[in-house]
């Protein structure tokens, strides 16, 4: 994935400050999938971090979570209310704005990323492609290893998450969907409140320099209990990426511009492991190359980039 795609630079000596104060692939057809014999033959179990009780907008308890028939994936309600989106701090960029206030149907969101195990079964079933590139940053064999079963999926396109939302049951999240469930209303500069990125709170600035098991940092869980929205990898939405959206995006349950319009690129959310206190922002918008439906299945541009950075997480509505 090309740097200058996956985040926005911003000037060095900012960061400097800040801290003194604290290639194309053949894809694999999308039909007869057969993960290797080491792929588990189920999904995986759900992470060792406690549930979170948090209290909804009307000031009661949220409804209980639960878990997905088909890959085991605990989910979490987010009640329907106001996200305040967009960039409020001095990090903010030109589209973070103009920060504003957006209601919202309740939802549910997966409290951590699709794993490998869980992928698995997707591929296993044939309703999905199979990751791009089995390895992951620093490791020769990723997926299909059952050492990293629950860790997260990577080297897979928008295309791909997409299909297994799909196949889950669910859907990928909207952008606004995706930002209140990982700042609830209020205007917290991360997913745990407003202390920067560090080994506690999650998988960030290269400290581990790998992905991380899902759920692996329970003090970064978002005011929903939803784990690793900063951090681990990016994520993948379901919006077409356009820099002037929030000047014309509907107040009520915004699905993104109607195309992307520029080379198909669609929002990512929420930083990876190798990435700082700018790109952890949940106000921060990445973006990648997302499918071209126009190209010939044998065609990488038909299914979009993918990363070594980059997995998804599920949505359903209520």
């Amino acid at each position: 994935m090309a740097a200058n795609n996956m985040k926005k630079l911003i000037p060095t000596l900012l960061i400097l400050i800040l801290a003194a104060c604290q290639g194309a692939v053949t894809p694999f057809p999308s039909t007869a999938i057969q993960a290797s014999e080491n792929t588990p033959a189920q999904a995986p179990i759900t992470p060792d971090s406690e549930l979170i009780d948090t209290p909804d907008t009307a000031g009661t308890l949220a409804t209980s979570p639960k878990i997905s028939p088909k890959d085991g994936m605990t989910q979490l309600f987010v009640p329907a209310g106001l996200v305040k989106m967009g960039g409020m701090d001095i990090l903010m960029e030109n589209d973070e704005l103009p920060a504003h206030d957006v209601a919202l149907d309740a939802f549910w969101i997966d409290q951590v990323e699709v794993t490998n195990g869980m992928y698995a079964l997707c591929a296993d079933s044939g309703g999905c492609r199979l990751p791009v590139k089995f390895h992951s940053d620093n490791r020769d064999e990723y997926f299909g290893n059952p050492e990293f079963r629950d860790y997260p999926v990577v080297y897979v396109s928008w295309y791909d998450a997409n299909a297994y939302c799909e196949w889950a049951g669910r859907r990928l999240p909207t952008e606004a969907e995706w930002e209140r469930a990982a700042r609830s209303d209020d205007m917290r500069n991360y997913p745990w409140g407003n202390e920067p990125p560090n080994g506690e709170n999650s998988n960030s600035t290269n400290i581990v320099g790998d992905t991380t098991r899902v759920g692996s940092y329970a003090l970064g869980a978002s005011p929903f209990g939803a784990l690793d929205m900063g951090g681990n990898v990016w994520e993948w939405v379901a919006d077409f990426y356009q820099p002037k959206y929030y000047a014309e995006s509907p107040s009520a349950n915004p699905a993104g511009p109607d195309s992307g319009g520029l080379n198909h690129l669609r929002v990512i959310r929420g930083g990876s492991y190798q990435d700082n206190l700018f790109d952890l922002r949940t106000s921060n918008r990445g973006y990648e190359i997302g499918p071209d439906p126009k190209k010939l299945p044998n065609e990488d541009a038909r299914y979009g980039r993918s990363s070594v950075k980059l997995g998804f997480r599920c949505a359903a509505d209520e």
